[in-house]
């Protein structure tokens, strides 16, 4: 089994050598107010893994496109929909933009909407909240009240 160790340093090393060098001129990073809660979709065991190691280093996902995918809140539903529809034992862990530093960009994506993505491992010990999620009669993850 390969260590969450040797996805972190793959995570890094990706991007690093992914990330043009002028990559903050294509970055649109909006004023935020730094208490936002920002959202990270996951399987559980993966969060667990994350937790042991002290960060979640991406989904294949992720790694492949060089950032860790985050939603905003009024993201979620549309992100569940499209990319968790049937999964089950996911978790929703929240983080505030605040703890995550530089390393957050707002970037266009899915209909021009900003996404948060995160040019870092994603650090377990800055989790504010985590939600187990179930899943409706339509296979579709149930975000906790306020979220949906």
């Amino acid at each position: 089994m390969i260590g969450a160790g040797w996805q972190l340093s793959q995570m890094t090393r990706f991007v690093t050598a992914s990330t043009p060098r002028n990559y903050e001129s294509k970055l649109s990073n909006p004023t935020v107010d730094k208490s936002t809660t920002v959202y990270k979709l996951l399987d559980r065991s993966d969060w667990e893994g994350a937790v042991e190691s002290g960060a979640f280093a991406g989904s294949a996902d992720d790694i492949r496109d060089g950032f860790i995918h985050l939603s905003a809140a009024h993201q979620l539903a549309g992100t569940a929909a499209k990319y968790f529809r049937g999964r089950s034992d996911l978790v929703l862990v929240g983080f505030q933009c605040s703890d995550l530093g530089d390393a957050l960009k707002w970037e266009a994506s899915r209909g021009g909407d900003l996404f948060p993505h995160l040019y870092a491992a994603l650090p377990a010990k800055a989790a504010a909240s985590v939600h187990q999620l179930e899943l409706d009669g339509d296979g579709l993850p149930v975000l906790p009240e306020g979220l949906s």
